[in-house]
């Protein structure tokens, strides 16, 4: 059986469609394995000097947004499509030799500011790459194509983070060779995340000449002028403002989820070694259950479903989550809890949504959709790091707040179903 043939039977592959499938898969794979090789990392660096340094964390994070968006949206609206995305990726990867020289040869290696400093990096890189990636695809798909095959492109991610987790978990540990132990050093995989960006921007070239972006009938469908056009759009659209509401309800709930994750596996593992393995085992956890269903759930799970009843199924798992570890405030809970939420984003709940800008024309998508995907998500990080402690100060635990919100969060989306609804009517 041919390869076509048997991407037909998985995903109703039409013809001539293989070769464009293959390489947005391939492309997601790229970035989510250099991400995850990462992350780990990260996740290590922000509690390494205590939990409680991550609202200060997430507060820059959010700085570092605000200045990179306004220059993101000033390149989108002077270059076209097969040019503007090459360059960001590279741009990010210039960072890295930059970040790996300086852990390599300063002293100390940089010292905690420079921990912090490669920690907020990260946080911007990966909601970038992601965000410009998912623009791309919902800018050269078809909406019936998205619906097929939006599954399929994920899986590479997902198949991506699992390699990338997976190989970041063994490296923490070391591995033997030869009967010689060897461990190699986290930060040293700055130079492999490299090149698979740069691998990512040979996959964009390539998709950039099947579906013909330099064509003068293409051009109609570049972003225009203007920097500022993507926040007039938010301002005057109900339809991207409910976006925006539930990305936030999503973002603060993830936080709030986030810092219990901090504490619990602070107090649960003793070094930063224990501590990267355990993120690592829960980033392979997931991504193995992302695979899983995305595979066998995720397409008839749109077709039973529907987009509009889809988008409630998350707040649905948060809401009883956070109840499940409110009472049970355990790693082996919150383990469970953070598979299963990550698990459905990333294969049910992240297409669904991302769905939602097929209709929409090439301003919301490249200045709109970065904006909601970096800025309105790190704000939500923001109010979400913070709100635990002003919680606190009037005698509320966080996670029947979080449990609220996922209410909130619940009617959002059944609201933005409606709307859907009504555009595609």
């Amino acid at each position: 059986m041919t390869l076509a043939r048997m991407l037909r039977r998985m995903v109703l592959l039409e013809e001539g469609e293989a070769p464009a499938l293959l390489w947005s898969g391939l492309y997601f794979f790229l970035l989510l394995f250099g991400f995850y090789l990462l992350r780990p990392v990260r996740e290590a660096i922000g509690i390494a000097r205590g939990a409680d340094k991550l609202p200060w964390l997430m507060t820059g994070t959010l700085l570092a947004m605000a200045l990179a968006n306004p220059a993101f949206a000033a390149l989108v609206a002077k270059l076209p499509r097969r040019r503007f995305i090459p360059l960001v990726y590279r741009f990010f990867a210039s960072n890295m030799l930059g970040f790996f020289l300086a852990f390599r040869f300063l002293p100390g290696r940089g010292g905690p500011q420079l921990g912090y400093a490669f920690y907020i990096w990260l946080s911007v890189v990966n909601l970038f790459v992601v965000s410009v990636f998912w623009a791309f695809m919902t800018d050269v798909w078809t909406e019936a194509q998205g619906r097929r095959l939006f599954g399929f492109i994920a899986t590479g991610g997902t198949l991506g983070a699992i390699a990338g987790a997976a190989l970041t978990g063994v490296l923490a540990k070391g591995f033997s060779l030869g009967g010689l132990h060897l461990k190699v050093e986290p930060l040293s995989l700055l130079l492999l995340a490299m090149v698979t960006l740069e691998l990512a921007v040979r996959c964009v070239q390539r998709l950039a000449v099947i579906f013909r972006l330099g064509d003068a009938a293409r051009a109609a469908r570049e972003p225009g002028p203007g920097p500022l056009e993507g926040l007039r759009l938010i301002a005057t659209s109900r339809y991207l403002q409910f976006i925006c509401a539930y990305i936030l309800l999503f973002t603060i709930t993830s936080t709030f989820l986030y810092l219990q994750q901090g504490a619990i596996v602070e107090r649960t593992f003793a070094s930063t070694a224990a501590r990267t393995a355990a993120f690592a085992r829960m980033d392979l956890w997931v991504n193995l259950l992302t695979l899983a269903t995305q595979v066998l759930l995720t397409g008839r799970i749109f077709l039973a479903m529907g987009i509009p009843v889809v988008l409630t199924l998350l707040p649905v798992l948060t809401l009883a989550g956070f109840g499940t570890l409110w009472i049970w405030p355990t790693f082996g809970v919150l383990a469970l809890f953070q598979v299963l939420r990550r698990g459905l984003h990333y294969a049910v709940d992240r297409p669904a949504r991302e769905l939602l800008y097929i209709p929409l024309g090439p301003e919301e998508r490249y200045k709109s959709k970065p904006f909601i995907d970096t800025f309105i998500y790190r704000g939500g990080d923001l109010l979400g790091v913070w709100a635990p402690g002003v919680l606190a100060l009037v005698s509320i635990a966080a996670a029947p707040a979080a449990m609220a919100l996922s209410a909130v969060w619940l009617g959002l989306g059944a609201g933005l179903g409606r709307l859907l609804g009504r555009r595609a009517a």
